[in-house]
């Protein structure tokens, strides 16, 4: 059994001329992120493996919710190959995990995101909002044999505001 906890990056700042790949979170990015690490958190779950974006936005969030749920830094990794908005490349990484990862956290960004929680997920979600997690189990024991799984979990900031 493998479970994958997808994490779409935090809301971003567009205040700034710059690249894409260059923008930071907002104040509203930062605090969802902390938000959703409180209910992450409560998931006890345990992650082997982080892999993040390495765009700003991607990897701030990483860093805010690893720090928050402790997990420890040696399991955290960037990966070029998740600056994906189409979802090629977000499911050539998730099949190329070592099998001894048994719970992945992967933070990453729409399209690709949505793109592959419809795909493989049991959920329809129209589009996971900035800063949402699923969580999704598949019944395989590689991940080169990813097949549809079951999501289990859907946390969204908006759901947590009053």
């Amino acid at each position: 059994m493998k479970t994958l906890i997808l994490v779409r990056h935090a809301k971003s700042s567009w205040e700034f001329n710059m690249n894409d790949h260059d923008r930071p979170l907002n104040e509203r990015g930062i605090s969802d992120a902390n938000l959703i690490s409180k209910h992450l958190k409560e998931q006890k779950l345990e992650i082997d493996l982080v892999l993040t974006s390495d765009a700003v936005r991607a990897k701030s969030t990483a860093k805010i919710v690893v720090a928050n749920l402790n997990i420890d830094a040696s399991t955290f990794h960037m990966e070029k190959n998740l600056y994906d908005f189409s979802g090629k490349n977000l499911v050539r990484v998730i099949q190329n995990c070592e099998n001894s990862v048994d719970t992945l956290m992967i933070f990453g960004h729409n399209h690709a995101v949505t793109a592959f929680v419809n795909t493989y997920g049991t959920i329809l979600i129209d589009n996971v909002p900035t800063c949402g997690v699923v969580i999704i189990t598949f019944n395989i024991k590689d991940w080169k044999d990813l097949i549809k799984g079951e999501t289990i979990t859907t946390l969204f900031p908006k759901d947590f505001k009053k």
